[in-house]
């Protein structure tokens, strides 16, 4: 096949999944490479309210980007994880958590105003019952057709692959904390 052969779309869907590390770092990157482009990016964060490295990354360049830069960062943490799971949050403001996070994420792909949302841990907050999967559904199919979106996190709906343009699986091959090491400060969070 020639190159010439080959098309572009004006935007696409992009999925990292996987029992692995390295989903939101990915889609760190993939948020890197839309801002060097120059475009609007929308960063909406579910599940880590505390805080992590790239929260403090996305603060610090803000200034630099203005309005080409739209961070949200909602949910209220691990959800049924055991030890992990914030015990003094209650399903319920889970579930508003996730939702309020959701309808940010919406209102972006919506607009038209950005080239990329990035729904980072939306795959666990529609796994976990936070969300629904026909929720993720209507993002994928109502969002602006100039708008690109990522969606990362584990156990992302195998029905849903069909909206899908790229999906990328992290899957382990080895991680120090089967081990029982916890996570490092700037590699791991």
């Amino acid at each position: 096949m020639a190159f010439e052969d080959f098309k572009t779309k004006e935007s696409v869907v992009i999925v990292y999944t996987g029992d692995s590390k390295g989903k939101t770092t990915a889609s760190l990157g993939l948020m890197v490479r839309a801002l060097g482009n120059r475009w609007n990016v929308a960063f909406i964060q579910f599940i880590k309210y505390w805080g992590v490295s790239e929260h403090v990354f996305i603060r610090d360049i803000q200034p630099l980007y203005k309005d080409q830069l739209h961070f949200y960062k909602g949910g209220k943490g691990f959800y049924q994880a055991g030890e992990l799971s914030e015990q003094h949050v209650s399903e319920e403001q889970h579930k508003k958590a996730a939702l309020d996070t959701y309808n940010e994420a919406l209102t972006c792909a919506q607009s038209g105003e950005y080239d990329l949302v990035i729904c980072d841990e939306i795959n666990n907050a529609v796994h976990d019952g936070l969300l629904t999967i026909d929720q993720l559904q209507k993002l994928l199919e109502s969002r602006s057709p100039k708008t690109s979106l990522c969606f990362t996190g584990r156990n992302f709906p195998k029905e849903l692959l069909k909206h899908v343009d790229i999906a990328t699986e992290m899957t382990k091959i080895k991680h120090h904390f089967d081990d029982k090491f916890l996570a490092n400060k700037g590699i791991d969070f």
